[in-house]
């Protein structure tokens, strides 16, 4: 053998650790990646029907989202020193989102107040339905938010985070429980078909679970189901026959790409749509339903914007009958899409929209409780923040995050309690203070669902609704029956 060869060939032990510890690294991360996708199996990418972690107190939960912050103090939870000290400077500190409150003046309350159901729970005048059903509502009078703008703290509210991306509420039930009837979605999203409030499809998103666990949207006029049906008639057996090429070829696909969830998502669509077809618009159809229970509601009495709102409560309570998991109802679109937000007037803007909501929120309550469907179900009412005690523009009040009145009804609640308290002006919350993580914890527990144990493994994090890494949130027990 040549020498110069052969010390050519010579390693030092420096290059040989320096080139041998690349295939180490292969091997490492070859365990990595297999370790990575045996937890990824334990994520779910269907609605199939699945257990609870413990006894579910409710099967469905309604979430009534009303887009602009509704003024807590003008409506749910009166302070009396506003009104004493009306027009006077308030020389605390006060933290102001948009301008016009400068002259830190306070505002009193336009509305009278009075005691409602047997515990005397406070409603203003304009809201004269639901204090009908008072007995009914568990209100939560310290609830927090996040952040001062509408589009963060609705994004927090319904999904646990400031900023876009994660999952929704919705999705998380639907990936925890799956759905109880497979020929509809397990999360619908009812909404005013001529426009989005703020924020949009941002608050019913999958974020990053399969595409199966994001809300469904469904109108309240016209085609309830978007792009359900074709718009052009085709003769006998065409759709069934692209419908089976279409599921040959996917199926294909994912025999080479079985780790694609995201396709397994799709065919697990395109599956569920096939049935709805079927099952949906006998579902949505209102025809059925009686004279009195329309009138109950405000559907068709005349006013076309209380009859659209009525009509999406009046579907949630179908659907409800219908076991669709989880339902979110949004207020009027048009012509403002945060119909609460009233910087300018806090008298005016507030009747035009509770003269819209009050009655089909209270004939929601009221319907379910008389088909035996209440205690089985839970709604929330709130909006994303609530009011500042301070007047913008004179008459108007500017966000505040630091309380909002969010309230509950049915699914195990207790009825006719006022939980928690803010300060003398309603500024602050003082008491039993409330986060959205605690609400989304409470709302998972009635639903049999651990906070804690809901896990989705994405990339590399085992990811929670309520985050318990960086949260301390908890259940309130003190609300629950």
């Amino acid at each position: 053998m040549n020498t110069n060869m052969h010390q050519t060939q010579r390693q030092s032990r420096r290059e040989l650790l320096a080139r041998s510890a690349l295939g180490f690294g292969s091997l490492a991360l070859t365990q990595l990646l297999y370790q990575d996708l045996l937890v990824a199996e334990e994520n779910h990418y269907d609605l199939k029907k699945r257990d609870p972690h413990f006894e579910p107190k409710v099967k469905s939960v309604i979430l009534m989202m009303q887009n602009g912050g509704p003024s807590q103090m003008d409506l749910f939870d009166p302070k009396p020193e506003l009104n004493k000290r009306n027009g006077q400077k308030h020389t605390g500190a006060i933290e102001q989102f948009q301008p016009g409150s400068e002259e830190n003046k306070l505002l009193g309350m336009p509305f009278e107040f009075k005691q409602y159901g047997e515990n005397g729970m406070e409603f203003a005048s304009p809201l004269p339905h639901m204090a009908s059903v008072a007995d009914e509502f568990c209100k939560i009078r310290s609830m927090v938010s996040g952040h001062n703008n509408h589009t963060e703290a609705l994004v927090m509210f319904n999904t646990g985070k400031l900023f876009a991306g994660r999952p929704a509420l919705g999705s998380w039930v639907s990936y925890g429980l799956g759905t109880a009837n497979q020929n509809l979605p397990a999360y619908i999203v009812l909404r005013d078909e001529r426009g989005y409030n703020t924020s949009g499809t941002l608050l019913w998103q999958n974020g990053w679970m399969p595409a199966v666990f994001g809300g469904t949207e469904v109108a309240t006029r016209g085609t309830p189901v978007l792009n359900l049906k074709s718009k052009n008639i085709r003769p006998a057996g065409v759709e069934t026959l692209n419908l089976q090429l279409l599921d040959k070829l996917n199926n294909q696909f994912q025999s080479r790409y079985p780790q694609k969830t995201d396709l397994e998502a799709r065919i697990q669509n395109y599956e569920l749509a096939a049935r709805m077809q079927l099952t949906a618009p006998q579902t949505l159809d209102l025809s059925n339903e009686t004279e009195e229970t329309k009138k109950l509601y405000g559907v068709d009495q005349g006013n076309d914007e209380l009859s659209r709102c009525a009509t999406r409560c009046l579907m949630a309570r179908r659907l409800v009958e219908s076991g669709v998991r989880f339902i979110q109802i949004f207020p009027p679109a048009k012509p403002n899409s945060q119909p609460w937000d009233a910087h300018g007037n806090v008298k005016t803007q507030n009747e035009e929209i509770c003269k819209i909501v009050d009655q089909p929120t209270a004939a929601l309550i009221k319907d379910l409780k008389q088909r035996g469907l209440l205690e089985n179900t839970l709604l929330i009412w709130s909006g994303e923040f609530g009011r500042l005690p301070i007047s913008q523009n004179g008459s108007g009040r500017d966000h505040n995050r630091n309380a909002c009145t969010t309230l509950l009804a049915g699914g195990g609640v207790r009825g006719g309690l006022s939980y928690g308290a803010t300060d003398e002006l309603g500024y602050r919350s003082v008491e039993n203070v409330t986060t959205v993580h605690d609400l989304h914890a409470t709302i998972l527990n009635q639903l049999g669902l651990d906070h804690q144990k809901l896990i989705y493994h994405h990339q590399g994090h085992a990811e929670s609704l309520t985050d318990t890494r960086l949260t301390d949130a908890r259940v309130i027990d003190e609300i629950l029956a």
